[in-house]
């Protein structure tokens, strides 16, 4: 039996499968095209099948068969729907038309989004290769080109017309409807999905191979999956940067909100306020002689008698260096305790918290207290007087301010300074003398009592015993070692003369110092659980032992002082508030009271102000200022090393050889460095002026002078020009000094006149010389009543004959001979004036110049008309005006250096210089001391003293608003 389907499959039992009009046969598997004809004219319906193995399959009669029948006159319409499902199967080739439209949109789909995806390095294996997509793309739009063409030249779908092929289509559904109830088939059973057909009918198209279309097809499907994978693995890591861009955003806006709003939700503890007035203190009355009587609770004993250690076990934590019996306290350390969810601890200065539950974070806490501590003895000292303040917070810590002393000590070692004993106890005394300081005296229990030295200091500083609180330690050895009967009368405060608000006994571990708080504290409830020298009898009370009970005493005891003593100090600080107030209006009624901090701030902007003002500073008045500073550290070397050896030398020639080797070698190798020196010092005289222009002005403030000067001066000793400045000006000199001619008439009339300035100036320096050497003239003599010495006399009479030498040969050569010199000795002697060679000698060198300069002078105006005839003439020119080419080649030097210096001042050491003053202000605001010692003076003084108070008084009344709420 045969069972014929469209467009779908059924199974059941024993029956064949149909799929459109491929049949299988019920005895064997084989697929078979089948066509229908009639087997004999009017046979009552029944039909005959053939297919192309020649199987030979009848279907029953129209009415045995299911009870449905197909009439004879149905025939030509059965062969008219026969050639319908053939054309409806052509329908497969639209199926493989959207299949390979799919992978073209799929190509590009995936170009597209291939570009998009981020630069990922995972990403390149999983993509395929280009020249294998493009190809495969290539085929499947050549098999769309051509599956087309198949479609669009078929005759017979082109003919019918659409009512003609809807009616056809209409009954076709019907009796395809009908044939799927009635047919039932019986058979083995194959399943093809349409994935399948869609796969064969393109490998069909391409002529492709069997295995190599699946080969293919599997690689595709392969390649799918990959890009999918990848599409997923994209999708998931956006997705995971979104979240956590909403996570960090979500961040940003609370650590946002929280910096603007800290300050007013978080509300200080009791005890920080408290803590942060001490430290207001600390820095304004460090002795005690104004009103600083608030309570601390001063922790002080002998030297390793464990008084640290008592500390660290109301603190809960190991906070403190130790070491095997040296030295290790060298500095006050103030500790302040609070209550908080954390076990943290965190140094006034700055804000690193350690975590007291790491033991990391406590070796680093206990390195940074060592180091303040080694830090803060300078000079060879031991001990010092420098606070170190910690706050220490965590669960259960009772709230109170200590302060851990360096231990007292009875002998020296030799490492030690030598006052360091006298320094302990002074300290000590200084510490216990605030009349509200609560004593913690600490007495190693382990020990005979006779040798402690503490006891008799605090009996000094509280002979009532109204602020003391007496503490035994080491009781552990204490019972093994001494007399219970001993120790019992230290507890009850019978056997030393001090006398205390109450005694307690502590264990400070077992001498370990890997133990943790943890571990002593349990030691030393385990201690005195079992202990029978404190449970006998019951003469010790449980409340005056362990640690737990000393940190709750103390702490009881310091709030009740804190209360009974901090409305009057707030009433001290008030009063002297009023007074500096009115002391300040007496004094400087029409100034504000600053600080050296507010006076700092205002003095760096002005002299941020002046640094701003050199940059305005006009581009002539550099050159000036540069050429005049050039020309005032090269003139000396122009006229001693270059002109006057030169000029000396007696002929033209010999003064342009020379001159030309002494320039370049000048040029090679002094003149650039003198050259930056010289814009170097040209640049600070320009910025002081500037400054000094600044103290003229009608509102300024002397207060600030020290300070300007400090900073400007470090500035401009730190300041260095470029190196590569000096290089450039080498090339730009040398360059320069090759030119030899004078260009026009211009240049020529300047640079005689700079000849005459420079020969002006270097005569009127010689006739000072000589003015001092032969002393003053008759008319100054007579009008002022001075006479001349026996040297200037004498000096007056070598200088006669010299004059007689020089009147006879002007053009003499710089030294004189032998025989010349004796000759002015000899006519010496005869007027009875005894000298030597080398008197006269020294008399003849400014005599010789003086003379040598008035020569030049007379030159220089000679040379002054001589300019066409040096131009048609050239070094032969009957005027010799060497030396005014001399001085024009030093002239343009000087104007190209100059050019060059001001273009690096404008651009960069104007600059550099600005960073340089601000560096030094910046490390000045941090040092005070500088501060304090730059900004001095009554008024500053005054107004610093006056901040103070007022920031102490704010600080009093805040922390007693809190205590009254507390209340």
């Amino acid at each position: 039996m045969l069972r014929i389907y469209q467009n779908t499959y059924r199974r059941t039992a024993r029956k064949a499968v149909v799929y459109s009009t491929k049949v299988v046969c019920c005895n064997h598997s084989t697929l078979c095209n089948i066509t229908m004809q009639p087997r004999r004219k009017g046979a009552g319906g029944q039909w005959e099948q053939h297919h192309s193995r020649n199987h030979e399959h009848y279907l029953l009669a129209g009415n045995q068969a299911r009870g449905w029948t197909i009439p004879p006159h149905s025939r030509g319409y059965g062969m008219f729907v026969v050639r319908i499902l053939k054309g409806a199967l052509k329908l497969r080739y639209l199926v493989l038309g959207g299949a390979i439209g799919g992978g073209v949109s799929l190509s590009k789909k995936y170009e597209d989004w291939k570009e998009g995806l981020p630069d990922m390095k995972w990403l390149e294996d999983a993509l395929p290769q280009s020249e294998r997509w493009s190809q495969f793309s290539r085929n499947l739009i050549e098999v769309g080109s051509v599956v087309k063409n198949a479609i669009d030249i078929d005759p017979r779908l082109k003919q019918l017309g659409e009512d003609k092929l809807s009616e056809w289509r209409s009954w076709f559904d019907n009796r395809l409807d009908d044939a799927l109830e009635a047919a039932d088939y019986q058979g083995n059973q194959i399943v093809e999905t349409k994935e399948d057909i869609k796969s064969k009918a393109t490998v069909a198209a391409l002529g492709i191979p069997v295995d190599e279309s699946q080969k293919l097809q599997s690689q595709v499907e392969t390649l799918q999956t990959e890009i999918m994978n990848v599409q997923i693995k994209y999708q998931k890591e956006l997705e995971k940067m979104e979240k956590e861009n909403r996570e960090l955003r979500q961040q940003y806006l609370i650590m946002k909100t929280n910096k603007k709003t800290t300050a007013k939700r978080i509300k200080k503890s009791l005890i920080d306020m408290y803590s942060e007035v001490l430290d207001e203190l600390s820095g304004y009355d460090t002795g005690y002689t104004m009103a600083d009587h608030l309570p601390r609770v001063v922790v002080v004993g002998d030297q390793s008698s464990g008084k640290t250690s008592v500390l660290e076990s109301i603190a809960k934590a190991r906070i403190f260096p130790r070491g095997s019996g040296e030295m290790m306290t060298r500095a006050p350390v103030k500790v302040t305790l609070a209550e908080g969810p954390y076990h943290v601890a965190q140094f006034r200065d700055t804000d690193r918290e350690y975590d007291l539950t790491k033991e990391s974070d406590l070796a680093d806490l206990r390195r940074e207290v060592e180091f303040r501590m080694r830090a803060s003895v300078r000079g060879g000292k031991t001990v010092s007087n420098e606070v170190i303040s910690m706050t220490v917070k965590g669960p259960g810590l009772q709230r109170m301010v200590l302060v851990d002393l360096p231990g007292i000590i009875s002998t020296m070692t030799v490492d030690m300074a030598s006052d360091t004993k006298d320094s302990i106890h002074q300290m000590t005394k200084h510490y216990m003398s605030n009349p509200n300081a609560i004593i913690l005296c600490i007495q190693d229990g382990s020990v005979d009592a006779e040798r402690s030295n503490v006891t008799d200091l605090v009996m000094q500083c509280d002979p009532l015993g109204r602020r003391t609180i007496f503490v035994l330690t080491k009781v552990d050895l204490a019972e093994e070692l001494a007399d219970p009967e001993r120790i019992r009368k230290i507890l009850s405060g019978k056997l030393f003369p001090m006398k205390a608000l109450g005694y307690y006994a502590v264990v400070t571990g077992r001498g370990r110092k890997d133990d943790s708080i943890e571990a002593i504290r349990q030691y030393e409830e385990d201690f005195f659980k079992n202990s029978k020298l404190f449970h006998r009898r019951g003469v010790i009370m449980p409340h005056q032992v362990t640690s737990r009970n000393l940190s709750l005493a103390v702490s009881d005891r310091f709030w009740k002082m804190v209360r009974e003593t901090i409305e009057q100090q707030a009433d001290a600080f008030k009063a002297t508030r009023f007074n500096l107030e009115t002391e300040w209006k007496n004094n400087f009624p029409r100034l504000r009271e600053s600080g050296r901090d507010e006076l700092f701030d205002k003095a760096k902007g002005e002299i941020l102000d002046e640094v701003v003002t050199l940059s305005q500073i006009s581009a002539k008045k550099w050159d000036d200022a540069l050429t005049t500073k050039l020309w005032e550290k090269l003139s000396n070397y122009v006229f001693e090393n270059i002109y006057l050896p030169a000029a000396q030398s007696g002929s033209q020639n010999s003064f342009n050889t020379m001159v030309d080797i002494k320039l370049r070698q000048w040029a090679e190798q002094a003149l650039p460095a003198k050259s930056v020196e010289a814009g170097w010092e040209a640049l600070q005289q320009e910025f002081i002026s500037l400054m000094e222009r600044a103290k003229k002005a009608h509102d300024h403030d002397d207060v600030f002078d020290q300070l300007k000067a400090a900073v400007v001066d470090e500035a401009i000793r730190r300041h260095s020009w470029e190196d590569k400045a000096i290089d450039m000006l080498r090339v730009i000199q040398l360059n320069t000094l090759e030119d030899r001619f004078v260009h026009d008439k211009t240049e020529w009339d300047q640079a005689v006149k700079f000849l005459e300035n420079s020969v002006n100036a270097k005569l009127m320096q010689t006739e000072e010389t000589l003015a001092q050497m032969f002393g003053p003239g008759p008319w100054t003599r007579f009008a002022q009543w001075k006479s001349l010495t026996a040297d200037q006399q004498k000096r007056r009479s070598v200088k006669g004959e010299l004059d007689k030498i020089l009147k006879n040969d002007s053009k003499h050569l710089p030294s004189l001979s032998y025989d010349e010199l004796t000759t002015v000795r000899k006519n010496l002697q005869r007027d009875n004036v005894e000298v030597d060679t080398d008197y006269i000698r020294q008399t003849w060198f400014p005599v010789y110049r003086k003379h040598f300069l008035q020569q030049a002078l007379q030159r220089a105006k000679d040379c002054r008309k001589a300019y066409y005839l040096y131009t048609q003439q050239g070094s032969e020119c009957e005027v010799s005006c060497s030396d005014v080419v001399l001085f024009w080649r030093i002239q343009q030097v000087i104007k190209v250096t100059g050019n060059a210096l001001r273009q690096q001042v404008i651009n960069r050491e104007a600059r550099r210089l600005d960073k340089e003053i601000k560096a030094v202000l910046d490390e000045f605001s941090e040092d005070e001391e500088r501060k304090a010692q730059l900004l001095t003076g009554k008024r500053v003084q005054l107004a610093e003293e006056l901040i103070k108070v007022r920031q102490i008084q704010e600080k009093l009344e805040e922390f007693i608003n809190s205590l009254n709420q507390e209340k």
